[in-house]
């Protein structure tokens, strides 16, 4: 395909994606009926009557000017922000989201987006947005280790589990992919905004859209499918990390769940998956073990003194004093002034009662 037809079979997805009454399904049902879909623009009523999914409505919208006239800006906008627009079918388009029944036509992507193949190297992570401090430092080792095994780390860069998982990633030196329930060019939320800056980010939306309720739900679908598995950190029974989880199933992805605390509300969502066959997940080797992926590399080990290296060690994963008292066998004084150095140092921290690396 030329540059020039692979430019006009954009700018065809784009119109339909901006045509009133055609969501992800009646594109799909268009493009693969007539080939592409610039074949379906360029089709009589006749001929569009026998795609199926379309009603009147939908029937009436295809080919209206204002939508070609509105694809046309949204390119010129793209180009002047440096987003690249991906097509459906054409170079580029993650062969991951063939797990979709509903792929979008057309992605919007900031960064440069890593590949993504029917079977991706590449993990999500998602948890509710009120995290614990605990999942908050387990989420944290885990992209992290998960990184520095050459794992994409995929999340929906919302408040709690999804900004600790995208921080770690790019923290350990790996690539992380945020998936927006807006577009682009209108981070949610806004105070990560300089944390987008170090991410790819991906939207199913036009720029300028804004976030929207509904719009999560709808991301999430694509978080599963971009991954092998989804690791679900915290989340309650009516989650949007749950219905991550269920899109991953719908996908043949893996699900991965964190045990939590029994009676917490937090943890009533991993439970209920664990209890369905999840993978119970405490640390990456769990999640690279399953996926048959290589383990990763152990991270560089800081030169320590003598009590300071024990303690740092120990924190493979996040552990209470006591914990590490028993498996260094340093005496209390000398551990929590090991400890203490280690957090001054950037190395350590203590959440909820438990001390993790940073």
């Amino acid at each position: 395909m030329t540059s020039a037809d692979h430019l006009a079979e954009l700018r065809a997805l784009l119109t339909l994606r901006l045509t009133p009454h055609l969501g992800p399904r009646r594109i799909e049902n268009l493009r693969l009926h007539f080939g592409s879909a610039g074949a379906a623009l360029r089709a009589p009523l006749t001929a569009l009557r026998a795609v199926p999914g379309l009603d009147v409505k939908s029937l009436e919208a295809v080919g209206t000017p204002k939508a070609a006239q509105g694809a046309e800006a949204e390119l010129d906008k793209a180009r002047a922000e440096g987003v690249t627009l991906l097509g459906r079918g054409l170079e580029g388009y993650p062969p991951a989201l063939d797990a979709l029944g509903d792929p979008p036509p057309v992605l919007w992507v900031r960064g440069e987006l890593p590949d993504f193949p029917v079977v991706p190297r590449a993990v999500g992570i998602v948890g509710t947005r009120g995290a614990s401090p605990h999942a908050l430092a387990l989420t944290r080792a885990l992209a992290a280790d998960l990184a520095r095994a050459g794992v994409t780390v995929v999340s929906g860069l919302a408040r709690g589990v999804d900004t600790a998982a995208h921080e770690a990633s790019v923290g350990a030196g790996g690539v992380s992919v945020g998936v927006l329930g807006s577009a682009v060019n209108r981070v949610y939320p806004a105070e990560n905004e300089r944390l987008a800056e170090r991410l790819t980010l991906l939207s199913e939306y036009p720029l300028g859209t804004g976030p929207a309720q509904h719009h999560f739900p709808t991301r999430n679908r694509l978080i599963a499918a971009l991954s092998a598995g989804v690791v679900v950190v915290e989340g309650e029974l009516k989650s949007g990390s749950l219905i991550t989880a269920t899109h991953a199933l719908e996908c043949g992805r893996t699900v991965f769940a964190v045990p939590g605390r029994a009676g917490d509300p937090r943890a009533a969502g991993p439970h209920r998956l664990l209890r369905e066959g999840a993978v119970l997940t405490e640390a990456a080797g769990d999640v690279l073990t399953e996926l048959g992926w290589d383990a990763a590399p152990a991270a560089p080990t800081p030169d320590l003194p003598p009590e300071q290296a024990r303690a740092h060690a120990a924190l493979k994963t996040p552990a209470t004093l006591d914990d590490l008292h028993a498996s260094t066998g340093l005496p209390l004084p000398e551990l929590q002034t090991a400890l203490v150095m280690l957090q001054l140092m950037g190395l350590a921290e203590e959440v909820g009662g438990r001390w993790a690396r940073r």
